[in-house]
């Protein structure tokens, strides 16, 4: 809709990445520290919800945080779009 109007929007790096051939909007700023957009885990508390599978849970934030985990998702979109989707936190 932004792009039909050419209005400003505000997106996160990845969605613009992934519709910048489609559309014809500008980053006109990036990088404030008032625009992070984290992503996080957490695994749901088994002591309130006994039915779920928090070893299972632990064991994907562990990967998912592990320098493997971090790696692929420092990679994702790079050769695709030149720079990554996301940038990861958890190792750096």
């Amino acid at each position: 809709m932004a792009n039909e109007k050419q209005a400003y929007t505000l997106s996160d790096r990845g969605t613009y990445l992934v519709y910048s051939g489609k559309i014809k909007l500008k980053i006109l700023c990036e990088g404030d520290p008032d625009l992070i957009n984290p992503y996080g885990i957490i695994a749901v508390n088994p002591a309130r919800f006994p039915h779920v599978k928090y070893v299972y849970a632990m064991a994907y934030i562990g990967w998912v945080t592990s320098r493997e985990g971090q790696k692929i998702i420092r990679e994702f979109g790079k050769k695709k779009f030149g720079r990554p989707l996301f940038i990861p936190l958890a190792i750096r």
